[in-house]
């Protein structure tokens, strides 16, 4: 007799990973906090042709159209040509982020990703593409052989392929060939912003600079914008007036949050998460059910049918659950309080969900 058991288990998730922040303040340079209103980087994007692929490159007529066209700009008679095929070309997209402050000459570097049905992009070469702006004009050239973090090999029916081989890079694989002007001063004032705008980090930040040059040249326009003032004194010298300013240390006040990804079980507390004293039980709940079919056979020389039957056999098993005081006035010491009742990651995202529906958590909660 065959007998074939199928089991389905429905348990606590297994956990995956825990991050807790630390409550410790840290200064953080207003480099890291701001960027310069004016000094932004700009996209650009063109479309190219990567040659030297092993038969893993596109399928289809654009990739052919594209390789006649750039044996004709070679003055190659493509009509003397036969069997012209694209097997070891694809057409890819190429885009880079223009820095601000680049200057000609300035590389930078590419991405490249497959347009069509290319299966590979490993070994090829990307040939002289023209990067465009938002204009329309062009204002980088890349070119170069391409990086590609994996790779793709099969044979007999199998294969293996690690990461996306389909994605590649080229550092410092195009070139600056127009300058973008940028401009982050009318000469007299310059003007910060915020990368999470936050008003007691931007009062923090004109303070600090205020300090720093000991008069008030720093006016926080609000949560997202501090406007500063060049002295006289330092006009002639922006650079370094810049660098000085980029260089003073803040503590940044972040808002109490707690980050939950259910999908993969991370949980991430903020510094400044506060519970308020409860008492948490938790216990797990594990659902076992087993189903073994039974094959009755018929006699021999009979005309009886073959009967299938299941035995199905259910188990519950439930741990002991016991009421524990939680409470804290940081991070660490919530950690504390819920690894005393050996809880696993998973385990802590429904009790900080069920914290937040109690009222006990004075924190945001956010799920990706």
């Amino acid at each position: 007799m065959y007998c074939r058991i199928s089991r389905m288990i429905i348990a606590v998730w297994a956990c995956v990973g825990v991050v807790l922040l630390s409550t410790a303040a840290h200064a953080s340079r207003i480099k890291d906090l701001c960027t310069i209103q004016g000094a932004q980087e700009n996209a650009l994007t063109g479309v190219g042709l990567v040659v030297g692929l092993a038969g893993t490159g596109d399928s289809n007529a654009d990739a052919i159209r594209r390789q006649q066209r750039l044996l004709e700009r070679l003055e190659i008679d493509v009509d003397q040509i036969r069997g012209l095929r694209s097997d070891n070309t694809a057409v890819v997209v190429v885009d880079a982020s223009y820095p601000p402050f680049a200057k000609q000459g300035t590389r930078i570097d590419v991405r490249v990703n497959a347009l069509y049905d290319c299966d590979s992009l490993e070994g090829g070469t990307l040939l002289q593409t023209l990067l465009y702006g938002i204009d329309n004009e062009v204002y980088a050239v890349a070119q170069g052989p391409l990086s590609v973090g994996g790779f793709q090999a099969g044979a007999g029916g199998a294969g293996v392929t690690q990461n996306h081989v389909t994605v590649a890079r080229i550092p410092m694989g195009a070139t600056i060939e127009r300058e973008i002007p940028s401009t982050i001063t009318d000469g007299e004032r310059v003007t910060l912003q915020l990368k999470r705008p936050d008003f007691i980090t931007a009062n923090k930040i004109q303070k600090a600079i205020n300090a720093e040059f000991q008069e008030d040249i720093a006016v926080a326009l609000g949560p997202g914008a501090i406007n500063v003032r060049i002295p006289a004194s330092r006009q002639h010298n922006l650079v370094a007036f810049m660098a000085n300013v980029q260089n003073i240390s803040v503590e940044p006040d972040f808002p109490a949050r707690v980050v939950i990804n259910e999908r993969t079980g991370t949980l991430v507390i903020g510094g400044d998460v506060i519970i308020r004293p409860c008492q948490v039980a938790h216990g797990n709940l594990t659902l076992e059910v087993a189903t073994t079919p039974i094959v009755s056979q018929p006699a021999p020389f009979t005309e009886g049918e073959t009967v299938v039957t299941e035995i199905t056999d259910l188990r519950v098993t439930q741990e002991s659950g016991f009421l524990m005081p939680v409470q804290g006035t940081s991070a660490s010491d919530v950690a504390m309080a819920l690894n005393a009742l050996k809880v696993t990651p998973r385990d802590m995202i429904s009790i900080f969900q069920a914290l937040r529906q109690a009222g006990a958590l004075d924190a945001d909660v956010e799920i990706m």
